[in-house]
């Protein structure tokens, strides 16, 4: 692998085996997160993303695979992964009642006989940006909050309100209908709004795939099928437009482009060819993108990127 691509790739995939298509047990999802940190794959992989309501659940079930000591027949066995486990909670109720769970959760995991493990970022869908204004106000300093922008309407407000609070905007690029995935259009204003106001984001949902193309949208026989958004090109796209400011409609070419040979990653470079266009992109330009801009992506599957990047002959 080039070192552009591993620049692009590391901690990029947030797992949210919990929600659909997927919608994996806790157990089961618990155990494929577990798994995955311990592959040869796991530089990839970020954060466990779990609701607030089932932060107890994802304790109870967690507890013996995160690090930390455990009894079992009498005597006491250590666990060997080094770091704590990293966990987004996914504001699904009143905020106040969440950030109380949040800290409990984080109290009980901060004690290496619990398994260690810590909620430091929260999402949550933002209603309008004043209601920004009124979230940020309760969200204590340690947790790290993505704000789900609508889709459909101006990103600029909503973005605007993140500005300087050192919080995150996101969207979210699918679901299991077709309905559910934004055009390129809206998805390109989206960036731009963040580029211009200096806010970095993450994206969830509809993100299996590494280049655009028309797949299922479910794991279901007879699945309904759609066009569904690359994670190259939405990462492609961010670095361009932050770090080349490249125009609202070569961001949009660059989230339309269906042919994987478009995007080439090499050793000190990554490009972009396509329709008379092209962008290239250092490594320092893209490593300055991962840490500031465009954060991680939600998704349902860690295997299935990876199954597909190797078929690309990228990995």
């Amino acid at each position: 692998m080039t070192r552009t691509l591993q620049t692009l790739l590391t901690g990029l995939f947030d797992y949210a085996g919990l929600f659909p298509p997927a919608k994996l047990p806790m157990s089961a999802a618990v155990e494929e997160y577990n798994r995955q940190s311990r592959s040869p794959d796991s530089w990839m992989l970020n954060r466990f993303i779990c609701p607030v309501s089932r932060l107890e659940e994802f304790s109870e079930t967690a507890r013996y695979f995160m690090p930390g000591t455990f009894a079992t027949s009498g005597y006491q066995e250590m666990n060997d992964r080094s770091e704590p486990w990293r966990v987004s909670a996914i504001i699904d109720g009143q905020l106040n009642d969440c950030i109380r769970r949040i800290d409990e959760f984080n109290e009980r995991h901060a004690d290496a006989a619990m398994g260690q493990g810590k909620v430091d970022a929260i999402e949550l869908r933002a209603e309008s940006p004043s209601w920004i204004d009124d979230a940020l106000d309760g969200i204590p300093n340690d947790l790290h909050p993505a704000f789900e922008v609508p889709i459909g309407r101006d990103p600029r407000g909503f973005v605007a309100a993140l500005a300087g609070n050192e919080s995150a905007a996101k969207i979210r690029c699918g679901g299991v209908t077709p309905e559910a995935f934004p055009t390129s259009e809206q998805l390109a204003a989206f960036i731009h709004a963040c580029v211009s106001a200096g806010v970095p984001f993450k994206a969830t949902a509809g993100l299996h795939h590494p280049v655009r193309a028309e797949h299922r949208l479910t794991y279901e026989e007879n699945p309904p099928r759609g066009v569904m958004h690359g994670f190259l090109n939405l990462a492609f796209a961010a670095a361009a437009a932050r770090a080349k400011r490249a125009s609202p409609e070569t961001t949009i070419v660059v989230l339309e482009t269906t042919d994987p040979a478009a995007f080439r990653f090499e050793e000190d470079r990554a490009s972009w060819r396509s329709g008379g266009r092209s962008l290239e992109l250092d490594a320092l330009e893209l490593a300055k993108v991962r840490e500031t801009f465009f954060l991680s992506i939600g998704s349902c599957s860690f295997q299935e990127p990876l199954d597909d990047l190797r078929k690309l002959g990228l990995m």
